[in-house]
């Protein structure tokens, strides 16, 4: 990767920015470096490493907590590697207790972070629109997020704090916990699966801190535009698995038409060309590089 092509601003800045100008820092979740690379190439000055993303699309199993902080601090490594963007990324519940979360916490700046992200579920997890889920109590939680907050090397390295208490215990329980997380010194806080535009404006009311509104296609909680978002009070929008779902839908239909019809003529408008393909893994810069260290 050719580094220095744009200068971005840190993440804290931009999302001091978004809460200012009440125009939302947009996440594009990104499930591997490839996705990272074009998120990138898109636009995008910061991206989200989903950790749905990488269960889905690492082992090909559901986000019900299967992957290992070793596979995330390898996966944030090798996104780390070939994008310039700020990482914001999906901790889980920092895998285990609070010596787990310094633990986390550590790997996962080394490996590239800019932003962690923190939730109160128990171990192991579930995405947070699946049913059957579980909180950890909130003192232990408190607990959890101080230990990263003590943990992270550098005060650029933003905490997010996410609490799923809203399906659990309902809307009041959910701010209670945020603005508990607040206090505890969280940069962002993180309300998963509100039900309605209502209660997003509520959540927002009633917790000051810079907020995360996470849309979900098809989960709990309505899309709503991010001009609307902005003005509702959220300082940053997640879109964590559209991306994922839409190649997941591409790549069906041409192992459906490659299997039906045997060749790939019929897929060819729908690919990327051959040197689409070089570009966006960056092959012009390696061969930069040969050239320049040829004997």
């Amino acid at each position: 990767m050719d580094h220095g092509q744009r200068v971005i601003a840190p993440l804290k800045d931009q999302v001091a920015a978004a809460g200012s100008t009440r125009k939302p820092l947009l996440l594009p979740g990104v499930y591997d470096a490839l996705s990272a690379r074009l998120a990138q190439a898109a636009g995008f000055e910061a991206i989200y490493v989903t950790g749905a993303g990488l269960a889905n699309s690492r082992l090909g199993v559901p986000d019900i907590g299967l992957t290992s902080v070793d596979q995330l601090a390898d996966h944030v490594a090798a996104i780390s590697d070939v994008v310039d963007v700020p990482l914001v990324v999906d901790g889980d519940t920092g895998f285990g207790n609070a010596i787990n979360v310094r633990h986390t916490v550590r790997k996962l700046e080394r490996a590239g972070a800019s932003a962690i992200q923190f939730e109160d579920q128990i171990f192991p997890k579930k995405c947070g629109h699946f049913a059957g889920k579980a909180i950890v109590p909130l003192d232990e939680m408190a607990g959890k997020l101080q230990s990263a907050l003590d943990s992270r090397r550098s005060d650029d390295t933003l905490i997010i704090a996410r609490t799923d208490a809203r399906a659990t215990d309902g809307p009041e329980a959910a701010i209670e916990r945020a603005n508990r997380f607040v206090e505890v010194g969280a940069d962002i806080i993180f309300i998963e699966a509100p039900t309605s535009v209502d209660e997003l404006r509520h959540f927002a009311e009633q917790v000051d801190a810079p907020l995360v509104a996470n849309m979900v296609e098809g989960g709990s909680t309505p899309i709503v535009a991010l001009d609307e978002l902005g003005e509702l009070g959220y300082s940053v929008v997640l879109y964590a698995n559209a991306a994922l779902r839409s190649a997941q839908r591409a790549v069906t239909r041409a192992y459906a038409e490659l299997k039906s019809e045997g060749i790939s003529t019929n897929l060819l408008d729908d690919m990327a060309t051959w040197q689409e393909r070089q570009d966006a893994v960056g092959k012009p810069f390696f061969d930069e590089l040969e050239a320049r260290y040829a004997s």
